[in-house]
């Protein structure tokens, strides 16, 4: 039977050998998105092994070494362990927690609306042309729309973080876009 130290065992087993294995066919460029790859594959192996937290609902993102963690967690406590379980991570350099507490009895409304919102988001930019091909990544938790990717320039930025304001039901929006560097 396979249990849940089995399944982590062979994700990290996987993850180990094709780091190993295509670490060495890379640049400097490539080579510090394996790294923050394997920080973020990781992290997230760490979460699901542990019983505080629920992993599954918790996203890891990772930037230079810098964690994101987003999502919804039952308590605060869980929000908590799950900050200093990313902060184990060897080579994580920053964690920012970005987990929203939501009861459990008010998640599936929360994530409903949620949900919608996201979509919102992603129709509103859809109709800029300036939005619409520059690969833009929403994600919206407890009504907080976060904004990742990478943008040509600043004005794209600005205008992405304008577009998703207007949308109804967003209560914040976190712009974590990089803007491309100029070679």
């Amino acid at each position: 039977m396979i249990n849940r130290r089995s399944i982590l065992t062979l994700s990290t087993a996987l993850v180990l050998g094709g780091t190993l294995i295509t670490g060495s066919a890379f640049g400097k460029a490539e080579e510090k998105t394996m790294n923050d790859s394997w920080i973020t594959a990781k992290t997230k192996i760490a979460l699901f092994a542990d019983s505080r937290v629920k992993g599954s609902d918790i996203s890891v993102a990772t930037t230079n070494g810098a964690v994101i963690i987003r999502g919804k967690v039952d308590t605060d406590a869980a929000k908590q362990a799950a900050e200093g379980i990313a902060k184990d991570v060897d080579g994580a350099k920053t964690v920012k927690n970005e987990l929203q507490v939501v009861a459990p009895s008010k998640r599936e409304a929360v994530d409903d609306k949620d949900e919608s919102i996201t979509a919102r988001v992603n129709e509103q930019m859809a109709k800029d042309t300036q939005l619409k091909t520059a690969g833009i990544k929403a994600q919206t938790n407890a009504g907080v729309v976060s904004l990742s990717g990478e943008v040509a320039d600043l004005p794209t930025s600005a205008q992405a973080s304008w577009s998703a304001w207007q949308v109804p039901g967003v209560k914040a929006v976190k712009n974590d876009l990089t803007v491309k560097e100029k070679a």
